[in-house]
């Protein structure tokens, strides 16, 4: 599979746990041999714009991290696109869900899936798009950004038995014909990870749900990284759902 990364993402931009040192190096090092990389490159300015107003831009500027903020979003911008061809993760940070246009908190400061559907919206690629985000945290930034859009569907599910969280997800993946799939991948609903539900296996299950529903579909689909903080489980989370979206048994 395809993963849009780049060496800039590795160091820490600034304190906060999806920052830390070691975090993307996990993940690296449990997909190594398995990905094809690809380097990510940053969102132009006007894609953002086309999400943010120009204030929230001009904060995060001024904060000092508006390259690290607008390579992650130039980076899901490229798995977007290759995304409709064949299943493609970006490997990105700062993660984007709590971003709104003109806001943003709890680790994000653009929200690159939001910007990401936008450019494939506004060249005309997809007419639809389902948004999954099983991150364990709501995806309020998403949802702001386009809960009122009738031709964007946004799923958070939420469940506090394993079984149903993933029945879920299977049902609502099910029920419509999207022309894009987009997984807002955060890990941290893992067992060993904050939210304390989810088995690895789980989310492989997981991409093999999007996958199925991509081939029913004749459709694209793609993934960027939002949450996942416990550095000994997120690469093999992260590689179960991989081989899962792509396919693999």
């Amino acid at each position: 599979m395809k993963v849009v990364f780049h060496q800039d993402f590795l160091p820490s931009y600034t304190a906060d746990p999806a920052a830390e040192g070691g975090r993307m190096e996990a993940i690296e090092r449990a997909i190594r041999g398995k990905a094809t990389f690809i380097e990510a490159v940053p969102a132009p300015e006007e894609a953002i714009a086309a999400v943010h107003t120009a204030a929230h831009i001009e904060r995060v500027r001024r904060e000092g991290l508006y390259d690290i903020a607008a390579l992650a979003a130039g980076g899901a911008i490229q798995a977007a696109g290759i995304g409709l061809q064949e299943p493609c993760f970006a490997m990105i940070r700062p993660p984007g869900h709590h971003a709104s246009a003109g806001s943003a908190w709890g680790f994000c400061y653009f929200n690159n899936m939001a910007i990401a559907l936008e450019a494939l919206f506004r060249q005309k690629r997809i007419a639809s798009a389902f948004i999954l985000d099983f991150d364990l945290h709501f995806g309020d930034g998403t949802v702001n950004i386009f809960g009122g859009r009738p031709e964007i569907t946004i799923l958070n599910p939420s469940s506090a038995e394993r079984s149903q969280y993933l029945q879920i997800v299977h049902d609502h993946l099910a029920a419509q014909r999207y022309d894009v799939i987009g997984v807002s991948a955060g890990f941290d609903h893992h067992l060993e990870d904050w939210g304390g539900l989810l088995m690895t296996a789980d989310y492989s299950e997981m991409g093999r749900m999007v996958r199925a529903a991509v081939r029913k579909n004749s459709g694209g689909c793609f993934a960027v990284l939002e949450g996942g903080y416990n550095h000994r489980v997120l690469g093999a989370n992260v590689l179960a759902f991989l081989e899962g979206l792509g396919g693999e048994e």
